[in-house]
């Protein structure tokens, strides 16, 4: 039976000869036109946005109406000009009038108007269910109309890539047309994809004319790093601080986190209309929520799991405008966290180490993706940080799909999350509707914090909504966050880390997104090779 390294040795072997085939050369591209990169985020469904492809990250086929630079500001991409009307329900955007597609075909206000209406209808993982209607009054114009006030959809002027309307089908995601900076050559499932730059791209074009992405084991993408046969190569943390001859370490600050979402309403055999049970009776309590947020040691999840790269998180949206930074408090608290629950009635009456309440002993499951290193090791540390304070927390593997289809709404689940929007902090916090899936799992609902929530999506510009999202995190009395209702425990921000050519310049990198997608190419065209 062959070993994993076996394996690896063998997918390695088959991307060389792969590359060889494809490049026509062997791998050492002596002008550089071409870079390959192993940065994970094959889509399995396809790279419609339509679909869901871009949502967390550039979706380089594609162009969106709008874009984040280096510093997440709001600039513009396909559009030129765009406005939001007095009662705050009609944007009205001028896109430019020289846009192609890749196939040669112009880029109008009809295929901007057609992508979103179709999405509005596809269920896709972009939610477009604001959108009244998009409409298209000549060819530079898109008027969307809302149902009703919400700043947040700025969003989706920025994530939403367009499609063109004649070519729109059900294989469009495997066969991609777009006006963005680079086009779909070959997608071998599984094993790489081919792109190159689009000539009638309307931006500047990049100077890297070929990509090729590995979609490899990580021990295949080392071995082929450490051959020198990879350019770009995204690693763990934990795999962050070796040496690769050749390539130095590239470390991205992002607001991609991870936190553990609790059940916040009691088991009392209630289930979605799906027949997913509903409700934890001793996550449900809030002290035990506030204690465990307290005993959490951050940093040293920081030092120990992430290796050091990355910084504690207190919220879901740490760093961002909207961030409170009230929310901030001292944690690795054991005395508190134990205060708190004595108070509470959480006692170890029996000696063996775990409180109990009312017959109830304060324990639960803590259950992550068995295939995600990363969250198996932040669910260990954090069951033996809270031992000392009485509470058992068990980590448990499990399939992804048994956990959103089956687990998520009884158990606590490490999540990750971590978007350059609020929208993202309203559909976790606020009252969810029958079937929430992994949007607000747990359930959480405060009347008040809905309150906040929806004048910060009504509000008439971001900077107005700035103080209802703050205030929706703690008001001084309330809030989602541990000095309230501590509907979650978010531990830890992951740095991103990639390994690059040593003649690579990727130029200044925008603070990253949850890890989907390839997020590391958003500013693609100030990529350079500096070396002769």
């Amino acid at each position: 039976m062959p070993t994993k390294k076996m394996y690896s040795s063998i997918v390695y072997s088959a991307i060389i000869a792969t590359l060889v085939l494809v490049t026509g050369a062997v791998p050492a591209f002596a002008a550089k036109e071409t870079l390959v990169l192993a940065v994970g985020g094959e889509n399995e469904e396809g790279y419609d946005p339509l679909l869901g492809w871009g949502t967390y990250g550039n979706p380089l086929f594609q162009s969106t109406l709008l874009k984040r630079d280096a510093n997440l500001n709001i600039i513009p991409d396909l559009a030129t000009n765009w406005t939001l009307s007095k009662d705050r329900t009609v944007w009205t955007v001028t896109i430019r009038s020289d846009a192609l597609f890749s196939d040669g075909s112009s880029l109008t206000a009809k295929d901007v108007a057609f992508t979103f209406n179709k999405g509005l209808k596809a269920g896709g993982k972009i939610d477009l269910t604001p959108l009244e209607k998009a409409e298209a009054p000549n060819a530079t114009t898109v008027k969307l109309t809302l149902k009703k006030p919400d700043i947040t959809f700025i969003q989706h002027l920025i994530t939403q890539g367009i499609v063109p309307e004649n070519l729109y089908g059900p294989n469009y995601g495997r066969h991609p047309i777009g006006s963005g900076p680079y086009k779909l050559i070959r997608w071998d499932e599984g094993q790489q994809m081919v792109v190159e730059a689009n000539e009638l791209y309307y931006g500047a074009q990049p100077q890297i004319k070929r990509l090729v992405f590995l979609f490899s084991d990580e021990d295949a993408a080392l071995a082929a790093a450490r051959a020198g046969e990879v350019d770009v190569l995204g690693v763990p943390s934990n795999l962050a601080r070796q040496d690769i001859p050749g390539m130095k370490l590239h470390v991205v600050k992002s607001v991609d986190n991870r936190g553990l979402m609790f059940p916040t309403v009691p088991s009392e055999g209630k289930t979605t209309p799906h027949g997913v049970p509903i409700g934890n009776t001793v996550t449900a309590d809030i002290a035990l929520r506030k204690a465990i947020n307290y005993a959490i040691d951050r940093k040293a999840l920081v030092a120990g799991v992430l290796d050091g790269y990355g910084r504690p998180a207190f919220g879901v949206v740490d760093d961002l405008p909207w961030d409170n930074p009230a929310i901030r408090f001292k944690d690795n608290a054991l005395q508190k966290a134990k205060t708190i629950l004595k108070e509470a009635g959480w006692v170890d009456t029996d000696g063996d180490g775990v409180r109990e309440k009312n017959g109830l002993k304060a324990e639960f499951s803590i259950v992550y993706n068995a295939k995600d290193s990363l969250r198996q090791g932040l669910a260990l540390a954090v069951s033996d940080m809270l031992k000392p304070v009485g509470i058992n927390a068990i980590p448990r593997g499990e399939n992804w799909d048994r956990i959103k289809t089956q687990l998520t709404h009884t158990n606590v689940v490490v999540y990750g999350f971590g978007d350059h929007s609020p929208l993202e902090m309203y559909k976790l916090y606020h009252t969810p509707g029958s079937e929430p899936l992994y949007w607000n799992a747990g359930f959480y609902s405060n009347p008040v914090v809905d309150e906040y929530l929806d004048k910060a999506k009504a509000a008439k510009s971001i900077e107005a909504s700035l103080p209802f999202w703050k205030k929706a995190q703690w008001d001084g009395k309330t809030g989602f966050t541990t000095s309230g209702d501590a509907a979650w425990a978010w531990m830890v921000n992951l740095d991103h880390t990639y390994f690059l050519n040593n003649c690579l310049d990727v130029g200044t990198s925008q603070m990253e997104p949850h890890g989907h997608g390839w997020p590391i190419t958003a500013n693609i065209q100030e990529w350079k090779w500096i070396c002769k």
